[in-house]
């Protein structure tokens, strides 16, 4: 039974993380969060020590590490706004612990290159929550895809549109320094999941960025792809929008709808196993990704000529 501590102990995804602990046969033994509306620990872990306060925290983290009763801290799972990542891994490596951090794992590519060095220095290692590599109709087609060694690129549609009220511009996920914007905040996992599936990335063309949606192009060793991401419900498709729906999500491979809205629910439990197994993903496996956003984010808008994704049509017209 290995030790967890975990780092953003209220936010939307910390109880995957918590359920996840639990699947696989661990503890968590202490939390941390500036919001103290965590009572969903105790559905797992009752007994956890939480804490408001980082330095609290971190002086707990240093007195179990100075034990030597098996009170160490062996990982930390990190659930925090995404421009704290970087800071909060850093904090677990030094602290003796491996650390296990959500998407996506840093702002910037540079990023990576610092952790890289801390690894180094501490022995110990980053790895991260890239649940789509595990999923295993994603799985499937890269194998799929990797088998027909075709010598034409496969087109591929991307849409994701996951619907936000007023709050969401009003939250650390709204501020761009924070979140990175939409293509960092709701879509790395999807261009991670496309560098993972069709290899290395070629070219990266920013037709739409805004505070609520973005689309693109890219094109990778095995596919040119179309990709739109929104948290604007108006958005989604009307047939769709008037019977009540509030999230869209597609991706075509040359035509053919791929599945894979099943499964979602135990990915971070098979992404736990992994890593606890010694097979998880580090550092250098989320540089595509975490190279592909920070393009995005900085990249000055295309004309909308040649391909772009059909939803953007009716703001060329």
């Amino acid at each position: 039974m290995k030790n967890f501590a975990l780092i953003g102990a209220a936010g939307y995804i910390a109880p995957r993380h918590m359920q996840a602990i639990k699947a696989t046969g661990n503890k968590l033994v202490a939390a941390y969060d500036p919001n103290d509306s965590v009572g969903v620990i105790d559905n797992h872990f009752p007994d956890a020590d939480f804490f408001t306060e980082f330095e609290r925290f971190d002086r707990h983290v240093d007195k179990r590490r100075r034990s030597n009763n098996g009170r160490q801290i062996d990982y930390v799972s990190i659930a925090s706004p995404n421009y704290l990542h970087d800071a909060h891994m850093r904090f677990a490596l030094r602290s003796g612990a491996d650390a296990i951090c959500e998407k996506p794992l840093v702002l910037n590519p540079w990023n990576i290159d610092g952790l890289l060095e801390i690894e180094r220095d501490t022995g110990r290692h980053v790895n991260t929550i890239l649940q789509l590599r595990v999923h295993p109709a994603i799985v499937a087609l890269r194998e799929q895809v990797r088998a027909a060694n075709r010598a034409t690129k496969h087109d591929v549609d991307l849409t994701y549109i996951t619907s936000r009220g007023h709050w969401y511009l009003q939250s650390w996920k709204g501020n761009i320094d924070k979140s990175g914007g939409i293509a960092t905040n709701i879509g790395v996992h999807f261009f991670d999941m496309l560098h993972f599936i069709f290899g290395d990335l070629q070219a990266n063309v920013v037709h739409l960025n805004s505070t609520t949606k973005a689309a693109g192009y890219l094109e990778y060793e095995h596919a040119r792809v179309r990709w739109f991401l929104s948290v604007d419900v108006a958005d989604v498709p009307a047939a769709q929008r008037v019977a009540g729906q509030r999230t869209y999500r597609s991706i075509t491979v040359d035509g053919d709808e791929i599945e894979f809205s099943g499964g979602f629910t135990d990915l971070h439990n098979r992404s736990y196993e992994e890593i606890l197994a010694g097979r998880g993903y580090g550092l250098e496996e989320n540089r595509t990704a975490i190279a592909t956003v920070a393009a995005i984010r900085g990249a000055t808008p295309a004309a909308l000529a040649g391909d772009y994704h059909p939803f953007l049509r009716r703001s060329a017209a």
